[in-house]
């Protein structure tokens, strides 16, 4: 993926799979690349059309829920590219989780019962529905692991102000209950995921992407129950795979540990499973585009330049 230089481009931030450029320190050109994370660690080939799965899934969700908050996307000027507003971000991810399900199970395994200062009631299995949706905040770190927190310790540490909290708060619970409606239309469970939030003045926008399979869980909501019912495996659509397939290859992005070899196999694999994602999550084909790095670039100068018209 190329570097680009824009008109008055004003910073550039490369991210884990995203290549940010800020313009006129009013704008942002957000690239999704085709670069894959797991355990904070880029891995180390890119999977063919990620970035345009990802792109166009958080495009759909983010225009099927701006009747609900402010939104940042102004366009999507390729498959890819996100061009929207630049906002001040909160330094906290908003995770909603609708069931006991991966590091929400494993803290109930070690015995705790509360998470990020939410309680977890008693008699849970793995993957049961929390009677309403619980919110188990982060700090977003700039580099290493983000930390979990807790909203006492947000307003504390002055990550935002109780009034913000409580709006934040709102805003990720109904953006929740939209992206379930949304994944039950196409037969799926959406059981976690993640907001994030920045404000232009007074006014908080949702920004970066939501309900895309990198930063949200899915189960197959055909037999859900019977697997609960039985304590069989739950079918999910997420990157989980590329995490078991790390687990199982000893890498858990620990220090000392070698990120596993990944075969052209492996690759295909990985991109085939995004593709199928997209057209479940979304519930229509994928079309597989690849522009070159001098089309991308036309096609975001067109986009920046009717922006500043």
């Amino acid at each position: 993926m190329s570097t680009f230089q824009f008109k008055g481009q004003t910073a550039f931030y490369r991210g884990k799979v995203r290549d940010v450029y800020t313009i006129d320190n009013k704008w942002l050109v957000m690239v999704a690349t085709d670069r894959i994370s797991a355990f904070d660690v880029i891995l180390p080939h890119p999977i063919p059309f990620k970035g345009q799965v990802l792109n166009q899934i958080a495009a759909y969700m983010l225009n099927a829920c701006k009747d609900i908050c402010p939104i940042w996307l102004l366009d999507t000027p390729a498959p890819n590219v996100s061009l929207g507003v630049k906002c001040q971000p909160f330094k906290i991810e908003m995770v909603v989780r609708g069931t006991l399900t991966g590091h929400a199970w494993r803290t109930y395994q070690s015995g705790q019962r509360t998470l990020c200062g939410a309680s977890l009631p008693e008699g849970l299995k793995e993957h049961d529905f929390f009677p309403t949706p619980i919110i188990t905040p982060s700090t977003k770190a700039d580099a290493g692991h983000d930390e979990d927190i807790s909203p006492d310790e947000i307003i504390a540490k002055g990550l935002a102000t109780r009034e913000e909290w409580e709006q934040l708060c709102h805003y990720a619970l109904a953006l929740f209950e939209k992206g379930k409606l949304l994944a039950d239309q196409q037969g799926l469970i959406l059981a976690d995921t993640k907001y994030e939030f920045g404000k232009i003045g007074d006014t908080i926008y949702l920004m970066d992407e939501i309900h895309t399979p990198d930063s949200s869980r899915y189960f197959i909501k055909e037999g859900f129950a019977e697997r609960q019912y039985k304590g069989e495996k739950q079918k999910q659509l997420s990157k989980e795979f590329v995490r078991e397939w790390l687990i199982q290859n000893n890498f858990m992005g620990k220090e000392g540990q070698q990120v596993p070899d990944m075969n052209e196999t492996w690759i295909q694999e990985i991109s085939g499973r995004y593709i199928e994602l997209y057209e479940k999550v979304i519930g229509s084909p994928f079309h597989r585009e690849k522009l070159t790095a001098e089309e991308l670039l036309q096609k975001i100068e067109n986009a920046l330049a009717q922006l500043k018209a």
